[in-house]
């Protein structure tokens, strides 16, 4: 499938993360982050998210994915995630944009993520822009 405005829309299968003590003070490590609450595995940092996979997307079916470059990450938080927290994520294509580099075209991709708990409540939305070209 070719990477154009057609798969803006396009929308990922609903996908099912625990919020794991052990991943937020790993994580705070790798940041160097001495925050108590994340030390401790309470509360996870922002960019937590990060670590959520989300591997099947419909947009990158037949796509090389070693050749996209992640450019920019946004977060916008409703609640902090907290260890326990169950979140279900959907990603969809809100655009598709090219520019001319000095090597050619470059194609963006810009997604965003909802994360709900259980309830259906939005805890946070993720903006993500992807760089191939």
């Amino acid at each position: 499938m070719p990477i154009d405005r057609s798969i803006i829309g396009m929308h990922s299968p609903q996908t099912t993360f625990e919020v794991e003590r052990g991943a937020i003070r790993k994580l705070a490590r790798a940041l160097d982050d001495d925050t108590p609450e994340y030390q401790r595995g309470e509360i996870a940092p922002p960019t937590f998210p990060t670590t959520f996979r989300m591997d099947d997307v419909p947009w990158f079916d037949g796509v090389d994915r070693s050749s996209f470059i992640h450019t920019n990450q946004e977060y916008e938080y409703e609640r902090p995630l907290v260890a326990g927290d169950v979140i279900t994520l959907v990603e969809r294509v809100v655009d598709v944009f090219g520019k001319q580099g000095k090597l050619g075209t470059m194609t963006f991709i810009v997604s965003e993520t909802e994360g709900r708990d259980p309830e259906g409540q939005l805890v946070y939305r993720a903006r993500s822009t992807r760089l191939t070209h």
